[in-house]
């Protein structure tokens, strides 16, 4: 699935890497734990899902090698999180949503969870 498609799902905007809006994004996992996101291992294409909205969260990515994050419950991004994903070439998606409902819009649309 496209961050095109899942931005429309979602009802989204995003707010950094629009150029990147035709990436495929394989699956998706939900957490405002840093620290579950740091355990997981080889996985490519992944998007995260998370409320933590600071430059820990864009931090964690950029070690993970997570290019894709969808802020969910309508967090305000700062423009130091925003200059960071850019300097990572990352995609930053935002959503009004909860991340139960977006979860589930995903889930249902056919976007696997990683595990």
């Amino acid at each position: 699935m496209t961050i095109r498609e899942i931005t429309d799902l979602v009802q989204g905007e995003v707010l950094c890497g629009e150029e990147r809006a035709g990436d495929e994004v394989a699956c998706v996992f939900a957490s405002d734990l840093m620290s579950d996101v740091l355990t997981l291992k080889d996985v490519d294409n992944l998007m995260l899902l998370t409320g933590l909205c600071n430059l820990q969260s864009v931090r964690t990515c950029e070690m993970s090698d997570i290019n894709y994050m969808l802020v969910v419950r309508g967090k305000e991004v700062t423009e130091d999180m925003l200059e960071l994903a850019e300097d990572n070439d990352m995609v930053i998606v935002r959503t009004k949503y909860s991340m139960f409902k977006t979860s589930g819009i995903l889930y249902a649309a056919g976007l696997p969870p990683v595990y």
